[in-house]
C-alpha cells in the first residue's frame, strides 16, 4: 500500500517527535535524577520530554486536516477512538482503585503511554476489519 502525502508527513513528523522526545526525556532523567538542576530551571527541564507526546496529539489532528483520502481519515478516526476508549476506561477503572486503596498510585504520564499502544490496537482492529475487503 502507498503512502498519501499526508502519511508521509504525519510519518516524518512522529519520528522526529520520537526522536526528540528520546533525547529530551534521557536528558532530563539524567540531570533530574543527580539533582544537577533545581529551582525554575528544574521544572523547565522536567517538562522538556512532555513537549514532543503534546506535538504527537498536533500531529494527529493536523493528519486529519490534511489527509484527502475520506476512507484514510476514517480508518484514523477509528484508531483514535479505540485508543481513547481503552486510555479513558482503563484510566477510569484505575482512578476508581486507587481512590479505594486498592492499587498504588500511577502517574499521570502513563494515560497517555497507554493511548499511544491503544493506537496499536486501533490499528490491529482497522486490520480485522479490513481483512475480507482487500
Amino acid at each position: 500500500m502507498r503512502f498519501s502525502p499526508a502519511q508521509k508527513r504525519y510519518n516524518r513528523t512522529i519520528l522526529l517527535l520520537s526522536s526528540a522526545y528520546a533525547v529530551l526525556l534521557v536528558g532530563a532523567v539524567y540531570l533530574l535524577s543527580r539533582h544537577l538542576v533545581s529551582g525554575p530551571l528544574a521544572y523547565v527541564i522536567g517538562v522538556l520530554p512532555a513537549l514532543p507526546v503534546t506535538g504527537f496529539f498536533l500531529a494527529m489532528g493536523r493528519y486529519l486536516f490534511d489527509e484527502s483520502d475520506e476512507y484514510l481519515r476514517v480508518l484514523q478516526v477509528r484508531q483514535l477512538l479505540v485508543a481513547t476508549g481503552v486510555m479513558l476506561a482503563a484510566s477510569t477503572i484505575w482512578g476508581f482503585l486507587e481512590g479505594f486503596a486498592l492499587v498504588p498510585h500511577v502517574v499521570a504520564y502513563t494515560w497517555p503511554i497507554l493511548w499511544l499502544g491503544g493506537l496499536l490496537l486501533g490499528a490491529c482492529v482497522n486490520r480485522l476489519t479490513l481483512r475480507g475487503r482487500e
